[in-house]
C-alpha cells in the first residue's frame, strides 16, 4: 500500500503536466514538447515567492503554512501560464499565421524547450535546488488502510485532484470549455461560429501552463529542482496523455495516475528495483497501445464532456 500511495502522489503529479499537451494536442493537433520547461518555470517561480515570504522558512508559524502553500501554487500557477502565454505568441503563432507545415511546429517546440531550460539555468542556476523548510512535511504521519500517508503527499494528491476536477468543469460546463470543444472539432467553423479562435488557443494554452506551473511547485517541494528538471516528467506526462488517449483531457489524468502507480508497483518486484522503473512504465504503455492504439479513452477533446 505505501508503493500504491507513492504511485499516486507522482501519478497525480503526472496528470497535472499530461493536461497541458492534452490541450493544445486537442485544438492544434501539434505536441508542444515546451511545455516541460513550463513546468520547471513553475517550479522556480513558486521557489522565489516562497523564499521571499519564509526566508530559510526556520521561523514560520503553523497557522501560516497553508498560507505558504496556497502562495506556492498560485506563484507557480501565474509563472507557468504566463510563461505558456509567451511562448504561444512567440514560437507558434507565427507559423500558424502562416500556415506552415507541423515540421516547423515540431522544430520551434524543440528549439524553445532548449532556450527556457538554458536560460533559466543561465540566471538562476544549474544546481539543485531545494524549498526552505517552512513545515515539517514528513513529521506527521496518517495511516489509511494500512499505508503510511504523509502530510505532504495528502497535499500532492488533493491539490492535484482538486485542480482536475475544476478543469474537468471547466471544459464541460464554461463557455470558454464550449469554445475549447468547438475549435478543436472544427477550427474553421468554430470561427464563423463567432467564436475567437486566436483567444481561444491562448487561453487554451495559459490553461495548460497554469497547471503545468502548479505541478512544477509541488514536484520541487516533493523533491528537488533545477534547471533541467523538466525533461524526464515531462516525457512521462506526455507518454501518460498518449496512454490516456492523446487529446482526452479524463484520458490525460487516468493516464497520468495509472504509469505513476504502475512505476511504484514494480520496483519492489525481484530482479526489477527502481533504475528498470522508467524502462518498465514505457513498456507498459507500448503494450497497452499495442491492444488500444487511440489509448485507454480515445482521442478527441469533446469526449472529455
Amino acid at each position: 500500500m505505501n508503493y500504491l500511495v507513492l504511485g499516486l502522489t507522482r501519478g497525480s503529479m503526472y496528470a497535472l503536466i499530461a493536461l497541458g499537451y492534452t490541450l493544445v494536442y486537442g485544438v492544434l493537433q501539434l505536441i508542444n514538447f515546451a511545455h516541460s520547461e513550463v513546468f520547471m518555470s513553475g517550479a522556480f517561480g513558486s521557489y522565489f515567492v516562497v523564499s521571499w515570504v519564509v526566508g530559510d522558512g526556520k521561523n514560520t508559524a503553523s497557522w501560516a503554512v497553508p498560507l505558504v502553500l496556497l502562495a506556492g501554487v498560485i506563484a507557480g500557477a501565474v509563472t507557468g501560464g504566463l510563461v505558456a502565454w509567451v511562448l504561444e505568441r512567440v514560437a507558434y503563432r507565427p507559423l500558424r499565421k502562416r500556415n506552415a507545415p507541423k515540421l516547423a511546429f515540431l522544430i520551434s517546440a524543440i528549439g524553445a524547450s532548449f532556450f527556457l531550460s538554458q536560460i533559466a539555468g543561465k540566471l538562476f542556476s544549474r544546481l539543485t535546488n531545494t524549498f526552505p523548510s517552512f513545515f515539517a512535511a514528513d513529521a506527521t504521519v496518517f495511516t489509511i488502510f494500512g499505508a503510511r500517508v504523509t502530510v505532504l503527499q495528502l497535499i500532492i494528491i488533493g491539490s492535484a485532484i482538486v485542480m482536475m476536477i475544476f478543469l474537468d468543469r471547466l471544459v464541460s460546463l464554461t463557455k470558454l470549455g464550449r469554445s475549447i470543444r468547438a475549435t478543436a472539432e472544427d477550427a474553421p467553423t468554430a470561427a464563423l461560429m463567432g467564436i475567437d479562435i486566436d483567444r481561444t488557443i491562448s487561453r487554451t494554452f495559459v490553461i495548460g501552463g497554469l497547471l503545468g506551473g502548479a505541478a512544477g511547485f509541488l514536484f520541487g517541494l516533493a523533491f528537488s529542482f533545477n534547471n533541467t528538471m523538466g525533461f524526464l516528467p515531462g516525457v512521462k506526462a506526455f507518454a501518460a496523455a498518449v496512454l490516456g488517449g492523446i487529446g482526452n483531457i479524463r484520458g490525460a489524468m487516468l493516464g497520468g495516475l495509472l504509469l505513476g502507480v504502475v512505476e511504484n508497483l514494480i520496483a519492489p518486484l525481484p530482479f526489477i528495483g527502481l533504475e528498470w522503473t522508467d524502462v518498465v512504465a514505457f513498456v507498459v504503455l507500448v503494450l497497452i497501445l499495442m491492444f488500444r492504439p487511440t489509448g485507454l479513452l480515445g482521442e478527441r477533446l469533446g469526449r472529455a464532456a
